[in-house]
């Protein structure tokens, strides 16, 4: 993409490392540490930009106000222009990062919200008590193989009638595809693959929405829309 090439380009000369899988959080979390400043100006305002993905985010604020559980996570929340975002929509919002420098940047540029530190695989959040989850991107740089893990502690979360939507890179390949990304490796999906461990986890998908971005690498932006029964 134009704007994840942008981004590696004004990444050399930096003290940034792309990092193995091995200890991919850990790695993952210095990564995007190393980075928060450039990443906030390039994409906190990208979905002005975005009309597919802008109206999916407008659908799932629509569905989690109609099950009156207005709390949401916004997990991988970055700079914090989601977590607001959700905010503007009418939904309880706050956000959730690995990065401890992200959390930072979004506590100042939205200091009426909340954000904290936490592991995809081990929420802050009690049993059953969000109406939404929001993972936009944020499971990318994960492995395949521990993916399920963090459905089930996203299903963990969500009340019953609950609404999960996760964004991904696409691929239109049988299997999953690890890929040099801008700040870390990352992986993109066949949506019919992502979509089974999506019902694995307990989920029934409700949109699922796949559209080509011009990529050089051919990867569709993917949207996947599911309740908890």
């Amino acid at each position: 993409m134009a704007a994840e090439e942008g981004l590696r380009t004004a990444l050399h000369g930096t003290d940034v490392s792309f990092f193995p899988v091995a200890e991919h959080q850990d790695e993952t979390r210095a990564a995007y540490d190393g980075v928060v400043e450039l990443y906030a100006s390039m994409f906190a305002d990208r979905l002005e930009t975005q009309p597919f993905a802008r109206a999916m985010v407008g659908t799932f604020a629509e569905l989690v106000r109609e099950t009156g559980n207005l709390r949401t996570a916004d997990l991988g929340c970055g700079p914090g222009h989601l977590t607001a975002m959700l905010h503007d929509l009418g939904l309880d919002a706050f956000g959730l990062d690995l990065s401890p420098a992200m959390v930072d940047h979004a506590r100042r540029a939205h200091p009426a919200l909340r954000f904290d530190e936490a592991r995809m695989e081990s929420l802050p959040i009690e049993d059953r008590a969000l109406g939404g989850v929001l993972t936009r991107y944020s499971m990318i740089h994960t492995p395949p193989g521990e993916l399920p893990a963090l459905l089930a502690e996203q299903v963990r979360v969500l009340a019953p009638g609950g609404l999960l939507l996760v964004s991904l890179f696409g691929t239109e390949g049988p299997e999953p595809v690890r890929f040099d990304h801008k700040v870390a490796p990352a992986y993109s999906w066949p949506v019919d693959r992502f979509t089974e461990l999506v019902a694995g986890a307990g989920l029934v998908t409700v949109a699922r929405l796949l559209h080509d971005p011009a990529s050089e690498r051919g990867f569709l932006d993917t949207h996947v829309l599911a309740r908890r029964p």
